[in-house]
């Protein structure tokens, strides 16, 4: 049973549509992507990007753990953009991290996801924040990153560019 669960996750996520780097938002298209675990214990979570820019550098996941890539989305921002929230959960970290503005939000699924690159921050740690919700705003460049348990993960995975919204089952695999 759980090969099944396992084989319907990778045909539900394969035969969805991924963001481009077109810069089209979910948040303006009525295909904004949805997550969806198979423990009742995890909630559904609604993801859109955290801005209407587009992505100047996708996902390029490192071939080994301290090697180059980009474990995110690297968006073209102007100074002072407002970044969202790309889904609703928990402030974990807003403050700085080498010079810049970091917000960490802790998703009811599990994801958290991080948004690098802000001048000013509107948040603090332990606060709830709304998907779409505004965290700060924005340098020349955002980088946005997500992980699950610990491991990064492609973010255009979790939103639709237009159509019917995007389910993705979630399961454990031995």
């Amino acid at each position: 049973m759980r090969t099944l669960a396992a084989i319907v996750a990778v045909l539900t996520v394969a035969a969805a549509p991924l963001c481009t780097a077109s810069g089209r938002s979910a948040r303006s298209d009525p295909g904004v992507a949805t997550v969806r675990t198979v423990s009742a214990d995890q909630p559904s979570v609604t993801y859109a990007p955290p801005v209407d820019a587009p992505v100047i550098d996708p996902f390029r996941p490192p071939a080994t753990p301290y090697g180059p890539g980009n474990r995110g989305l690297e968006y073209a921002t102007g100074p002072g953009l407002e970044a969202r929230a790309i889904g609703a959960g928990r402030v974990t970290f807003a403050g700085q991290v080498a010079g810049r503005g970091v917000v960490t939000v802790e998703h009811a699924d599990g994801l958290r996801s991080s948004l690098t690159g802000l001048t000013s921050i509107s948040v603090r740690a332990g606060e709830q924040v709304a998907g779409g919700q505004v965290l700060g705003t924005t340098a020349a460049a955002l980088h946005l990153g997500v992980r699950r348990d610990g491991a990064y993960i492609d973010p255009a995975s979790l939103f639709a560019v237009g159509g019917p919204p995007r389910h993705a089952v979630l399961v454990e695999v031995p």
